[in-house]
């Protein structure tokens, strides 16, 4: 199983685990971690799951789709870190990712 650590803006952390090829969305859900609420199912038709990844991690990713971009144009508090965490799916590569929640979606 592989690590992934979300960060409340509270600063409450939650280490949960997850499988490869995972979402990170779909780990959230199926551990209830707060602020991370998927009402498309990860269909990229909300930005519910929007979450701020950590600059080290960041660079690990693949970009951003088009479709993801124009969706995280919805999303609340957006920055430069911004993912749609149904967009990142996890792999060896990523095991022990930070994604920060922002503070308006818990």
């Amino acid at each position: 199983m592989l690590k992934i650590i979300f960060i409340e803006s509270t600063g409450k952390k939650h280490e949960i685990e997850a499988a490869e090829g995972e979402t990170v969305m779909q780990a959230a859900l199926n551990n209830l971690v707060p602020g991370i609420v998927g009402d498309c199912g990860g269909f990229l038709n909300c930005a519910t799951c929007h979450g701020y990844v950590d600059e080290v991690w960041f660079e690990k990713l693949p970009p951003a789709s088009p479709d993801e971009k124009g969706m995280l144009d919805c999303a609340i508090e957006k920055n430069e870190s911004s993912r749609l965490t149904c967009q990142i799916t996890m792999s060896a590569d990523l095991d022990g990712i930070v994604i920060r929640i922002p503070e308006r979606q818990t």
